[in-house]
């Protein structure tokens, strides 16, 4: 595949297994560069897994996988990634700027060590997020959404073409969350964007497209997404609603 003009991430009959276990069967997904996509479907519907696959932190049992035109694992540091679980102690005396460089790791010099070309690179990402005037401070003095825009920043750090996002807005309120989403749009102008979302609630205006994924994987366009495709993921009866011209949302009906 061309590298130049490949998708940002082609998937063809991938199929990936637990022990025997599908947790994906025959996807097929092109997600086209400058795309902004959110990955929704159901508690251990694959949703992780599949960032995992395209990632290359896991192999699928068959089937073939291409980032940019490269394998996952030849594309990986082109590939910004925030997990859905970061082990970080908040108490442990770390700032913002050390946080956020560990985001350069694997590219330094050969003796170890960060650059003035990887502190000026972080710089700019703690900038991107609205957090620079604060690198200073202690990881352990910010507010849950300060930590998920850090970790967004240490992911910015490698200076990536694709940002994968696994439920970065979890645990926020949503002001937060908006202000959030808001960051990501910006960021979409000059990257390829795919966020995994556990929320039923997404922005139309703002997300482009919708993969949903329950073992088996579809993608619509946010436009074509209606309560009945989402109940067939689901299970549960659904509903959408508009929020002040915002976009839809969908909720539960129970």
């Amino acid at each position: 595949m061309d590298e130049q003009n490949s998708p940002a991430v082609f998937v063809k009959d991938l199929w990936f297994a637990y022990n025997g276990y599908p947790a994906l069967e025959n996807v097929n997904l092109s997600i086209p560069r400058g795309d902004f996509v959110s990955v929704v479907g159901p508690n251990g519907g694959g949703k992780t897994t599949l960032l995992k696959v395209i990632l290359g932190l896991l192999r699928p049992t068959r089937g073939e996988v291409r980032v940019m035109g490269m394998t996952p694992e030849q594309a990986r540091p082109r590939i910004g990634y925030m997990p859905q679980y970061t082990q970080l102690d908040p108490l442990f005396p770390a700032t913002l700027m050390d946080v956020a460089l560990m985001g350069r790791l694997g590219r330094g010099g050969l003796f170890g060590g960060y650059s003035r070309e990887d502190k000026n690179v972080v710089s700019e990402a703690l900038k991107q997020v609205g957090l620079y005037e604060l690198r200073k401070k202690s990881f352990s003095a910010l507010s849950g959404g300060q930590r998920q825009r850090l970790l967004i920043a240490r992911a910015l750090a490698c200076e990536p073409d694709l940002l994968l996002l696994d439920e970065p807005a979890a645990n926020l309120d949503a002001v937060m969350e908006t202000d959030l989403y808001q960051l990501l749009r910006t960021l979409n102008e000059r990257l390829t964007i795919m966020m995994v979302s556990h929320d039923l609630g997404f922005v139309s205006r703002i997300i482009k497209s919708v993969i949903c994924v329950k073992r088996k994987v579809l993608m619509h366009p946010t436009t074509e997404i209606t309560g009945e495709i989402i109940n067939d993921i689901y299970g549960s009866p659904m509903r959408m609603i508009r929020h002040n011209g915002e976009g839809d949302s969908i909720c539960s009906n129970l």
